[in-house]
């Protein structure tokens, strides 16, 4: 099978997400349907995991919930997330945070050097100058 069709499929399928990296606090804007009704739910926490590339890229996402930890594994150019926004960037020395499973309260999203940030995949707006060259009428 020729890989040059199957990158150019890929390509019109893969959407403008941010630089997404390990330790990044992030809001993930999930599209969820509940019978008939479609609503969008955000999920807010610190990414632990980025796995494959391309279309199968994924990143795992870890939060608190009422002392509970909830891990969400989701596709990165899936049609059921609107959009991510980065909301602080952490610097971190490994790839996978997967020693977070073990901490419990603030330990649980300790994340070294945090810098606040704020990345998203909305394309922005370009602001709208008016030309006002007036031509005399004759």
């Amino acid at each position: 099978m020729n890989t040059d069709i199957l990158k150019r499929i890929e390509a019109s399928q893969l959407k403008n997400r941010p630089d997404v990296k390990v330790g990044d606090t992030v809001k993930l804007y999930m599209k969820i349907k509940e019978g008939n009704k479609e609503r969008i739910q955000v999920f807010e926490g610190l990414v632990i995991s980025l796995k494959g590339s391309g279309l199968g890229r994924n990143v795992t996402v870890r939060k608190m919930s009422s002392g509970v930890a909830v891990e969400r594994i989701v596709p990165m150019h899936s049609p059921a997330l609107e959009k991510i926004e980065i909301i602080q960037r952490g610097k971190v020395r490994k790839s996978k945070l997967y020693y977070v499973r073990e901490k419990v309260g603030k330990r649980a999203l300790k994340v070294s050097k945090i810098k606040d940030i704020y990345l998203t995949d909305e394309a922005a707006q370009p602001e709208v100058t008016e030309d006002v060259t007036e031509t005399p009428a004759q």
